[in-house]
Formats: structure tokens, sequence, C-alpha cells
């Protein structure tokens, strides 16, 4: 009887626990100023104040949020932008994701991780 308790009071626990621990609508995970963004970074940033022209076919595109990093919007609310990455074949992994409520997001591990960028 006393372990059927135990069971049962550590399924309740792990119930209301497990979903804070897992939340998907995990903002970033941390800020940097745009000053200290790489260059790079920072020349990206320009382009999109000045509203291009950008170097990349891609740049401006919707960003998805599949990884669920970022706040959860209606598709079509956050864009990215590619951060040119010295010495890459491609595009490398370095973005700026913005929002339409003026938000920015730096990645440099495509998409593992984001910083909000305070300016």
């Amino acid at each position: 009887m006393l372990l059927r308790f135990v069971s049962r009071l550590l399924l309740v626990c792990l119930a209301v626990l497990l979903p804070v621990g897992c939340s998907s609508t995990a903002t970033s995970t941390g800020t940097v100023k745009a000053s200290q963004l790489p260059a790079e970074a920072r020349q990206t940033l320009t382009l999109i104040d000045r509203g291009g022209p950008f170097p990349y076919a891609k740049d401006g595109v919707v960003f998805g949020n599949y990884e669920k990093l970022l706040p959860a919007q209606k598709r079509g609310y956050y864009h990215e932008y590619t951060v040119r990455t010295p010495g890459s074949r491609d595009r490398g992994a370095r973005r700026i994701v913005t929002g339409q409520g003026g938000e920015i997001y730096y990645t440099d591990d495509h998409y593992k991780s984001f910083r909000t960028v305070l300016r």
C-alpha cells in the first residue's frame, strides 16, 4: 500500500515538474550587446537597418522557428539573415533572426541556441 502511494506521488510530481523543465517556449540563452557581436554580424545588422541589398539570396526569408527556441509566433513573424563566416564555403552557421516586434536574435551555431541582441 505504501509503495503504491509513493509511486503515485512520484508520478504526480513528474507530471507537474516535467513540463516546466521542458518548456518549448524558452526564449534565448542570454543576451549580447550589438557592439560585442562579430564584425560580420554588425555589418549584417547595418544591412537589415538599410533594407539591403543583401549578399545571399535567402536573406530575409521567413524563419520557421522549428526548433521552438524563440517565443512562439505565427508563421511569417520571424525572418533570417546570413552572417558571413570567414573561411566557410557555404553560408556558414551564423544568422541573425528578426521579429516583427523589433526583436533581434543572434545564433552562431545554426539555430541550436540564440542570444537576444541588445542595441
